[in-house]
């Protein structure tokens, strides 16, 4: 079998390219590797196969949803007295968003919030999941100097109108967006004193909104955050601190997600009745070889540096042994007196077990995974830290992103590892979905329905198997601001034109297919699923005509808001003329 190295696999090393760069590597610049495979099986981790297609249903009381975040889908970057975020900054500097685009105005959620909610009830959505924008309500990042009533008013309507509607918000308190004052005084995430900033503000929240919310969750992604923010500088804010940045910050991280835990647990929970979780997105790895042992291996040890990072001092108090093995290793090689992996104090790891009412978990993809030993002489980095490599088989399918590979049972032996491994917590799948690249203007994603149908059945099968999961948030409800590629890359269920200064919605076919999911609480028989997809196709086509059409409405607005009022001008200028020479010709 053919497999290709990923851009995971290469992005650690040498200089950092610009967006159009590294758009061009994800694209062109793979490497091919040959593999004997004929003797391989499964690496079976929680003793689940691959299986052929399930009919069944969720448990009564399954709740199904979609999600957003503040920075990608608000918009209204600067107004009603609102701060600025490390995105709204990095999002400004030439060069670091694909074609230079910024999340300014993106969706106008933050004006569009009543039209959204009313696609959610037409979907028959049971919950939502949105972020609250730091900055907007504490335009200072701080609390004790100046709370903004108009953030707080933004999102209060926001919650009411959800809760009139049946809809049960889950809200995440950080999705990225930290104030930039916090980066350009202290650091961001690299300094200890955001854990008690972050505390600050997770309070206010609670004060201002807990009344009414029972699901919340600190962080999103914080691997994103570490590695992406503070390693290799793709995203915000944009530092490449190889080596020492994303153990830092994810350090810190850890302690402000505890931290907030146990300020709700004393403060607020027998009170609002609430639950406290963290959303931890992670790829399922498979060994390439699975009677391969150092395969087997470090397809472990890519789950555990990984999700295990962050899941494992949640609830064992520390991080995984292999992270503390590895990175100490590697770290004496390269002559440092201690590991680049900070250490939690006796004290830390009490306070942090255990701090979990719920673990949201995101997933999209796999890797299959190699051992593959990177020498402590070409330097720091998370990456090197690792010793393994990342490949990917050409057959899965790949609509959207380069890094996104369609692998449903992935999801299942992912699900069934953190049963294993944690004590069968609670589950929220917080993130799951598929891209379209942005020329695409077919609302017929008929790939996207695939990828729902297949990866919320293999949900379903590990619900079979035991694993305690409780909801579903498909990702995400529009077309947004997708980070470092801009608007290149679309998972909406609905089509955004963001040619048009209105910002219309149009609803693609997998809204149908989702809302039939939703309806059925899974997949009933296999007659009724079968007709799904050809009943959304059909409805999908008058929306289609209608985007079809969308350019056109552009350039009549256009028409009426820029030559309308320059023909109106000119006639004036002329009609002033002409005044002016009947007067000369009088006098």
């Amino acid at each position: 079998m053919l497999l290709f190295f990923t851009v995971g696999v290469i992005k650690e090393e040498g200089s950092e390219p610009t967006i159009t760069m590294r758009r061009c590597l994800k694209v062109c610049h793979v490497f091919a590797l040959v593999l004997c495979m004929s003797a391989r099986e499964d690496f079976d981790w929680a003793k689940t196969e691959r299986t052929s297609f399930y009919y069944g249903t969720f448990p009564t009381g399954f709740t199904w949803g979609a999600g957003s975040s503040a920075y990608q889908t608000e918009g209204a970057w600067n107004v009603d007295g609102k701060g600025m975020s490390i995105w709204d900054a990095f999002s400004h500097k030439k060069g670091k968003i694909f074609q230079n685009e910024t999340g300014d105005s993106s969706c106008d959620g933050y004006y569009k919030f009543k039209d959204d909610i009313n696609l959610m009830k037409d979907m028959k959505l049971n919950h939502y999941r949105f972020s609250i924008s730091w900055p907007r309500i504490l335009p200072s990042g701080i609390k004790g100097e100046y709370v903004n009533e108009k953030g707080i008013k933004y999102y209060n309507d926001l919650i009411n109108m959800l809760l009139e509607n049946k809809i049960t918000p889950i809200v995440t308190l950080y999705h990225w967006d930290l104030p930039q004052v916090f980066q350009d005084k202290y650091g961001g995430w690299q300094n200890v004193s955001m854990v008690n900033y972050f505390n600050d503000f997770a309070n206010l929240c609670f004060e201002r909104f807990g009344s009414r919310v029972k699901y919340w969750i600190t962080f999103n992604n914080p691997w994103s955050i570490a590695v992406e923010g503070y390693e290799t500088g793709e995203h915000a804010p944009g530092l490449k601190m190889k080596g020492m940045g994303a153990y830092r910050a994810a350090h810190h991280i850890i302690k402000a997600h505890a931290k907030v835990w146990h300020t709700y647990d004393k403060g607020w929970r027998s009170k609002q009745k609430g639950l406290v979780g963290i959303s931890l997105t992670a790829d399922w790895g498979e060994p390439v070889d699975a009677s391969n042992q150092k395969d087997i291996e470090a397809a472990e040890r890519y789950i555990q540096f990984y999700l295990g990072w962050f899941a494992t001092p949640i609830f064992r108090g520390d991080y995984p042994q292999v992270m503390k093995e590895y990175i100490g290793r590697k770290s004496g090689q390269q002559g440092l007196g201690a590991s680049r992996l900070p250490v939690f104090s006796a004290q830390e790891k009490s306070d942090i077990r255990g701090t979990c009412d719920f673990l949201g978990l995101g997933h999209f993809t796999t890797r299959y995974v190699t051992q593959k030993n990177y020498p402590s002489s070409i330097g720091d980095s998370y990456f090197a830290d690792r010793d393994l490599a990342e490949l990917v088989d050409p057959e899965w399918p790949d609509p959207g992103s380069e890094w996104l590979y369609s692998v449903p049972w992935g999801f299942r032996r992912m699900l069934n590892f953190v049963k294993s491994q944690y004590g069968n917590p609670m589950i929220y799948v917080t993130e799951n979905g598929v891209s379209e690249k942005t020329l695409c203007t077919d609302l017929c994603d008929d790939w996207r329905m695939q990828y729902f149908k297949d990866y919320i059945n293999e949900m379903l099968k590990a619900v079979k198997d035991g694993v305690n999961v409780k909801g579903y948030t498909a990702w995400s409800l529009l077309d947004n601001f997708e980070w470092d590629v801009g608007y290149s890359e679309r998972f909406g269920l609905y089509y955004v034109d963001f040619r048009n200064k209105n910002k219309p919605r149009y609803p693609k076919a997998s809204v149908q297919y989702y809302k039939r999911i939703i309806s059925s609480n899974g997949f009933p028989s296999q007659r009724e699923v079968e007709s799904w997809k050809r009943k959304a196709i059909e409805i999908c086509s008058s929306s289609n005509q209608l985007l079809a059409a969308d350019p056109l409405i552009g350039h009549m607005e256009m028409v009426t808001e820029i030559v309308v009022p320059t023909v109106c001008t000119l006639c004036i200028l002329l009609g002033a003329v002409f005044l002016m020479f009947l007067l000369q010709r009088r006098f």
